[in-house]
C-alpha cells in the first residue's frame, strides 16, 4: 500500500473450541493511542466510501467474511488489498489518507476498527464512493 499506510500480518490462535484472532496491542510498533474500537458491516458488492480524517489513524482488521480495501491519495494513487480470515492483516491508515471499503464476497463482512480518538464529524471529511476527485472503479 501507501508508505504511510502499514499492512502487518496478524496471528490467529486456533482451538478446538474456535480462536483468538489477535488485531493490535499497546506493544505494537503501529499503536499510536487509543480512541474507540467498532465493528462496522458490509452487505455484500457494497462500498462504504470514502472518508478521510485529519487527526485519527484507523486500524483495520476483516473478522469476517472478504472485503477489499483501498488507500488513496494524489502523490501515490489508489492502491487496495483483500483481506480477510484467511488472509489476515492489520491496515493502518494515518490521517490525511483516503480510505474506503467494499465487501467482495458472497457473505456479509466484519471489519474491526480500532481507532486512536473517539469519533468527531469535525475531523472526518467524506465522499461518496464515485466521487471524481479520486481516480477508482468500484466495479474492477
Amino acid at each position: 500500500m501507501h508508505e504511510t499506510v502499514r499492512v502487518t500480518d496478524l496471528s490467529q490462535v486456533h482451538g478446538p473450541q474456535g480462536k483468538v484472532m489477535h488485531m493490535l496491542r499497546s506493544t505494537d510498533p503501529m499503536f499510536t493511542g487509543f480512541g474507540e474500537i467498532y465493528f462496522s458491516t458490509i452487505y455484500p458488492g457494497v462500498v462504504k466510501a470514502w472518508h478521510k480524517h485529519a487527526v485519527k489513524t484507523v486500524n483495520l482488521a476483516v473478522i469476517h467474511g472478504l472485503a477489499r480495501i483501498v488507500a488513496y491519495t494524489p502523490e501515490k494513487g489508489a492502491v487496495a488489498r483483500v483481506i480477510g480470515p484467511e488472509n489476515y492483516k492489520l491496515i493502518s491508515i494515518p490521517p490525511g489518507v483516503w480510505y474506503g471499503f467494499q465487501c467482495i464476497g458472497p457473505e456479509t463482512a466484519i471489519i474491526a476498527d480500532c481507532a486512536t480518538h473517539p469519533f468527531d464529524a469535525a475531523e472526518q471529511t467524506s465522499l461518496p464512493p464515485d466521487a471524481t476527485e479520486i481516480p477508482f472503479d468500484w466495479e474492477d
